[in-house]
């Protein structure tokens, strides 16, 4: 049994755009919401094991731009699993878990390839 979940965070607007683009393709996802339905250390884990913690880490939104200069610099592989545990907006929206395949973001084209649509 194939199994799709998209995680992210309810009101971000890729991962609007994402579930649309689902829904629009009738692909069948459960939808995991990050803040809600929470998150725990492993499957970060796995996420930053398929596409590394520099793509998952998103440092491009105002979650990342509020840490302190400090903090940002001592970001590493070694520690930001838990940074991302105490602030899961700063987990790059959407993460899609295809059947064990993650694709981090949403690009239509690259989501086409992946259902073979």
């Amino acid at each position: 049994m194939t199994e799709t979940i998209l995680y992210g965070i309810k009101n971000c607007d890729t991962v609007k755009k994402a579930r649309h683009w689902l829904d629009g393709q009738q692909v069948s996802y459960r939808f995991h919401d990050v803040r809600t339905d929470g998150l725990d250390p492993q499957m970060i884990e796995s996420w930053i094991a398929a596409a590394g913690w520099e793509k998952v880490l998103n440092k491009v939104g105002t979650t990342w731009r509020k840490l302190e200069p400090a903090v940002k610099e001592q970001v590493s592989a070694d520690n930001v699993v838990d940074l991302l545990m105490e602030y899961p907006a700063m987990i790059k929206r959407p993460v899609l878990d295809q059947n064990g395949t993650i694709t981090v973001g949403f690009r239509p084209n690259q989501y086409a390839l992946l259902f073979n649509l």
